[in-house]
């Protein structure tokens, strides 16, 4: 901050030198000064009002610093009133002297010699213009004599001798009407030559000549190297014998240029006394013009030198105050590194040396406590390690107390062990026979240890839903035991509940592959050959018999396409395809697959809610359509399963909703039937599970399987109404097609 501080006081001191020097330019340059000088005092103003802000805001710390006694307040306020007053009396000093010369030196500017001088020049200037005017006006009307008798036809010639004769640059001739007659010079070149006005007109018929100088009004461009082109006019009325008021007048115009140097000489005289008077009445203005640049930079440069004043004193008190700052964080026991002076004077060496002391004892002391810092990195290593395994980790004791979890071990037991802590596995709710189990299979460890030198037990566990408030799933888990220092066990397990599910569904699936393959190659032998005997025997027997023969054939006929039906069942489940994943509209898909169940022709009543906000999913739309054909036919068996027991009318209900979080998709499909079973409900997803008498116990496993493969989460429950079990439910939850899984 201080480096900042000093940094920035320094650029705007510079700033404001730089400001100062422009503001002198524009003082001696009038075009300059009428152009940026409002700016540039302006802008140093500003620049003097941050350097009044900047002292003011150092002021401030000082005394806040002297009062708060910090060691060396008083040392620097002293340095900066030293260094304040060197620069503030002789810069007062400088003033006084330059106001004095300033205030009376520009009276001096303006005398009344230099006045009268000034306007002797212009009056001169005016009576030598006013000569060659009149000489050229009494020229032109003796060389209008010589146009008396000259025609329009010979009026060029003779115009060409009176320019040779006037030295003019143009000599023209005009009717009183302002008609060109002739003209010789410039005029020639011009489609319309500026004509005299009718006011010229009428006074060259009452003075027979007049002349006015033209072009001395124009003001020079700047930069320009030659003054402006001035001429004389003259105009004069020609006399023609015979006159009379039925003849036009003509008149002789004549233009000669007049020299450079009285041109020039005229300009300078008329612009230095136009300055002149300019400044004369800008007097005061200029007066305080400068007077006000030079207190602006008396204060620039007063400012300037209190604040280098303020910057000097504190690079000589800043060592002490280091030094006071690092001995007092020493008797604090704050061993840090303290600031170094990098200067090459003796209070630098004296910061350096302090510092290389405060880092010995620093060393010394972080010696000892650099074995305590990588004991407690490794534990909280070994913590972090714990709490983000996926596996269970818990530590016991000999006698089954828990002594730490982690995390992991929650989630897999479902169980919230960290609350246990301190007491019996065995006492942990749901967890009494999972429990007894560890601590047997430690016990049995021990001696086998003795034995054959084990280091660690492997055992697989199964934890029933029974009594123990988890969820309704069984969870296979396989667990891990070690000995650790200090009597203390170690327990390490996993949950392998989806790998079982999936080894099943895999192992069911080759089953269903090869049953499918060795059942179905007889089937249509057998078919062929009991309707060829059909055949054989028809007519060739008596009616009791015939009758014992097509029963038999039918028999036989009808369970071979029963056989084949189960045959495709299995083969559908063992070959399901992989799905192909584009959005679908699921409320269009339940509406379609509805057209197949006529209500008017079923024994139960089906119902319809579908949320109209749900957006399209991803999902195989043939999948889909069979996951719902499946769960629709499952519902109304079981609907009319209870219906033919209670001799109600059962209930279908298909159901869809856009979640909560607007992320999903849920499809519902419930019935009034009689529910699962406890140890149905467990495994009614695998192969083959089911109530029915009919059934193959694959509808709802492949269901599970086309769930998996959209990335869905199923759920299958009973549905409670008063504590009695009123039918059941399956749920599925789509994710969206714009959503990834």
């Amino acid at each position: 901050m201080r480096w900042a501080i000093g940094v920035g006081a320094a650029l705007v001191t510079a700033i404001g030198l730089v400001l100062i020097f422009l503001l002198a330019q524009a003082t001696n340059n009038r075009a300059l000064y009428e152009q940026n000088y409002a700016r540039l005092f302006g802008i140093n103003v500003v620049v003097a009002a941050l350097l009044v802000l900047v002292i003011g805001w150092v002021a401030f710390r000082l005394l806040r610093r002297l009062r708060q006694g910090k060691f060396g307040s008083r040392l620097l306020i002293k340095l900066a009133a030293i260094f304040a007053l060197v620069g503030v009396v002789p810069g007062a000093l400088v003033y006084v002297v330059s106001y004095q010369f300033v205030a009376r030196s520009i009276e001096s500017w303006f005398d009344v010699k230099v006045e009268g001088a000034l306007d002797a020049g212009l009056n001169l200037g005016r009576a030598t213009l006013d000569s060659l005017s009149d000489d050229l006006a009494n020229k032109t009307r003796g060389a209008s004599s010589q146009l008396a008798q000259v025609t329009d036809a010979g009026a060029g010639l003779a115009l060409e001798r009176i320019r040779d004769q006037l030295g003019a640059s143009d000599v023209v001739l005009w009717t009183g009407t302002g008609q060109l007659v002739a003209g010789t010079g410039a005029s020639r070149f011009q489609l319309s030559p500026e004509r005299p006005t009718p006011q010229q007109f009428r006074q060259v018929r009452a003075d027979r000549a007049m002349a006015h100088v033209e072009g001395l009004d124009e003001v020079p461009a700047p930069g320009a190297n030659a003054p402006p082109v001035a001429t004389v006019r003259a105009l004069a009325l020609v006399q023609r014998p015979g006159f009379d008021f039925n003849t036009e007048p003509r008149y002789l115009q004549v233009t000669v240029p007049l020299p450079p140097a009285v041109v020039a000489n005229a300009l300078a005289v008329q612009e230095a006394n136009r300055e002149y008077q300019e400044r004369a009445l800008a007097r005061e203005g200029l007066r305080r013009m400068y007077i006000g640049t030079l207190t602006l930079s008396l204060f620039l440069a007063v400012f300037g030198a209190v604040l280098l004043a303020v910057l000097f004193g504190n690079q000589l008190a800043r060592p002490l105050l280091v030094l006071a700052d690092g001995v007092r964080q020493v008797a604090a026991g704050d061993l840090r590194p303290t600031a170094v002076l990098q200067g090459k004077d003796e209070l630098g060496g004296l910061t350096r040396s302090f510092a290389v002391m405060t880092q010995q004892l620093s060393d010394a002391r972080g010696a000892v406590e650099k074995t305590m810092g990588q004991l407690d990195a490794a534990r909280a290593n070994l913590q972090t390690i714990l709490d983000n395994l996926t596996s269970g980790v818990i530590v016991l004791d000999a006698e089954g107390t828990v002594l730490s979890t982690n995390p992991g071990a929650t989630r897999v037991l479902r169980a919230p062990l960290a609350a246990f802590e301190g007491q019996r596995l065995t006492e942990v709710p749901g967890l009494a026979e999972f429990g007894h189990d560890v601590q047997q299979q430690f016990d049995e460890f021990q001696v086998e240890r003795l034995q054959h030198g084990l280091d660690h037990w492997q055992h697989a566990f199964e934890l029933h839903a029974s009594g123990n408030g988890l969820s309704q799933d069984a969870i296979n888990i396989v667990a891990r035991g070690a000995e650790l220092p200090g009597a203390a066990r170690l327990l390490v397990f996993d949950d392998i509940s989806e790998i079982v599910s999936a080894q099943r569904a895999q192992a069911w699936g080759e089953v269903a592959r090869r049953l499918a393959h060795e059942i179905k190659n007889p089937l249509t032998p057998i078919q062929l050959s009991a309707e060829r005997l059909e055949m054989k025997l028809s007519g060739k027997v008596d009616a009791p018999e015939q009758a014992i023969l097509t029963k038999s054939v039918k028999t036989i006929v009808d369970q071979v396409d029963a056989m084949k039906r189960l045959v495709n069942e299995f083969r559908d489940y063992a070959r399901l395809p992989a799905a192909d994943l584009k959005p679908v509209d699921l409320n269009a898909l339940v509406n379609d697959v509805l057209q197949l169940y006529n209500a008017e022709t079923l024994p139960i009543a089906m119902r319809c809610e579908l949320d109209e906000r749900c957006p399209p999913i991803r999902a195989d739309a043939q999948q889909v359509r069979q996951v719902i054909h499946n769960l629709l036919q499952n519902a109304q068996d079981a609907a009319e399963a209870a219906s033919r027991s209670t001799g109600q009318i059962g209930e279908v209900v298909i159901r869809t909703r856009l979640g909560e979080s607007g992320q999903r998709v849920r499809l519902t499909v419930q019935d009034s039937g009689p529910g699962f079973a406890e140890n149905i409900l467990k495994r009614a997803f695998e192969p083959y599970v089911t109530t029915k008498t009919k059934g193959t116990g694959l509808g709802l496993a492949v269901v599970k399987k086309i769930a998996d493969e959209h990335g869905a989460r199923i759920e299958l429950s009973n549905r409670l109404v008063d504590g009695a079990v009123a039918g059941a439910q399956v749920s599925l939850s789509f994710a969206l097609a714009g959503e990834t899984q």
